[in-house]
């Protein structure tokens, strides 16, 4: 098993959904960033993931990254929701976005902005304006979800 098939398991365990695994460098220091989201929704939204969520599921993980190291050297796990607005870069990130406001920049130059209702294969089906709107993922560059103050 890979080790991100077994992080996604211990975040399984725990309700959680796995949103993204990245490393990132923030001056001198290497940081193993899982993202999740919680599994619970609410209202036709996904609850928030709480910080004593986040403090569970960084005490399962750590030992297994002790055992299996992420990355060549000395890193700093962190464990935390990717945030009300966040990048969309896979079919899974989009089907766990279902529900939520998203701005899509397609290869055409065009930007969309509305309500992702669903996703069929690797079409992306969006509410705007009153309207569904289909787009192929392939014809993506870029997407994130957005929040209206």
């Amino acid at each position: 098993m890979s080790l991100e098939k077994d992080i996604e398991s211990f975040v399984k365990s725990v309700d959680l959904e796995l949103y993204d695994i990245s490393v990132v460098r923030d001056g001198e220091d290497t940081i193993y960033r899982v993202s999740v989201l919680s599994s619970v929704m609410e209202d036709e939204k996904r609850r928030g993931v709480s910080l004593d969520e986040c403090v569970n599921l960084t005490h399962l993980i750590s030992p297994l990254l002790d055992v299996t190291p992420p990355v060549s050297g000395d890193y700093r796990l962190e464990v935390g929701s990717p945030g009300i607005e966040r990048k969309i870069s896979s079919l899974k990130q989009f089907e766990l976005s279902i529900g939520e406001k998203v701005a899509l920049n397609l290869k055409t130059k065009d930007k969309i902005r509305g309500k992702l209702l669903k996703v069929e294969d690797s079409k992306i089906l969006l509410d705007v304006e009153g309207e569904e709107i289909g787009v192929d993922f392939s014809q993506i560059s870029k997407a994130k979800t957005y929040f209206e103050w």
